[in-house]
């Protein structure tokens, strides 16, 4: 299941460049949460905590506490991170979107899918792995998220298939995408030609005979 973190915030009233700027000159992020029953609201949060929240991270899908700390008091939040901008050249983050979440609402997430172990096929009848699916929409609740969804590809041989009805999810997560869709396929070994070979038959070289002169014409020379 997806670790939880949890991720200090304050609200951030500046608006504009020059105010993003001095959000980032002060060591922090600007960011937004939106979804649920609220109205978006503008955050900044610290960049040291989000860098080390995204080193620790083992999938795509980050469900992260934000404690919200206002004048008077702090509020807890449950989001899942949704886009993280980066820089373009420094790779520094400049913008991190929040979604908010409820613990007791399902939500829909798409989930990485890995292969595990090397297919009987690939492995004794020299043919490829193919995985025709990357990612598998699930449902769930936020705590029973999965980071990632692997599958023990070992047995598959060549010629045979694995579909998403064929993987073994978690307890509390369902499948949303098509069952029939097909994940990873053995295919069909190829051979491919020898180098300086041809496909074709060589044809036979064609033979050129001398023509013979013709006795008849060389008899028929003109008398004197």
């Amino acid at each position: 299941m997806a670790k939880q973190f949890k991720l200090s915030a304050t609200p951030r009233v500046e608006s504009g460049r020059n105010a993003v700027k001095k959000v980032r000159a002060r060591g922090s992020v600007p960011a937004i949460i939106y979804g649920g029953t609220e109205v978006p609201h503008n955050l900044e949060i610290n960049r040291r905590e989000i860098e080390k929240i995204l080193a620790h991270a083992v999938g795509e899908n980050l469900l992260v506490e934000l404690q919200i700390a206002a004048k008077d008091k702090t509020t807890h939040r449950l989001s899942l991170i949704q886009e993280i901008q980066h820089h373009p050249v420094r790779g520094d983050i400049l913008h991190v979107d929040f979604q908010a979440v409820s613990a007791t609402e399902t939500i829909q997430v798409e989930i990485p899918l890995e292969a595990v172990g090397e297919a009987a096929g690939v492995k004794t009848g020299g043919g490829l792995l193919e995985q025709s699916l990357r990612g598998l929409l699930v449902e769930c609740l936020p705590q029973n998220l999965p980071d990632v969804i692997r599958m023990d590809v070992t047995a598959l041989v060549v010629g045979a298939a694995y579909h998403v009805k064929d993987l073994v999810l978690p307890e509390g997560v369902r499948a949303v995408t098509d069952p029939e869709l097909t994940v990873f396929r053995v295919s069909e070994p190829t051979v491919a030609p020898e180098p300086g070979t041809s496909l074709e038959e060589p044809s036979a070289p064609e033979v050129i005979k001398e023509k013979k002169p013709d006795s008849s014409a060389a008899q028929e020379a003109p008398k004197k």
